[in-house]
Parts: C-alpha cells; structure tokens; sequence
C-alpha cells in the first residue's frame, strides 16, 4: 500500500516538473513560428467563396 503513496507522488513531481518547464518554454518562445510568415507569401492565396456572391437556388415544385 506505501508503494501507491510513493508513485502518486512521484507522478505528481514529475507532472509539476514538465508543466513548469512547459510554460518555461512557452514564455522564452519556443514555440513560435519564425519560418512560417517567411516563406507564406511564395503561397498563391486561394479565393474564398462567399455566400453572398452564389446564386440563389429557386425552389420548383414540379
């Protein structure tokens, strides 16, 4: 039964630890993205289309 005790809190520990060092990272930006807006305008942007621009569908009662 002691050994339950030990690895909750080992677990505990361990996920104290990594979700420190993750908002650790976060904050020194290891996450972002600096390659991404670099190259984004080699990319042809495609038209979205809108609902407004599509032809109204007529209902027939044929």
């Amino acid at each position: 039964m002691e050994v339950i005790f030990v690895l909750i809190a080992v677990s505990l520990v361990l996920a104290i630890t990594f979700l420190i060092l993750f908002f650790r990272a976060m904050k020194d930006g290891q996450f972002d993205d600096g390659y991404t807006p670099s190259i984004r305008i080699l990319f042809e942007n495609q038209p979205k289309k809108s609902i407004k621009n599509q032809p109204k569908k007529s209902k027939s009662y044929e």
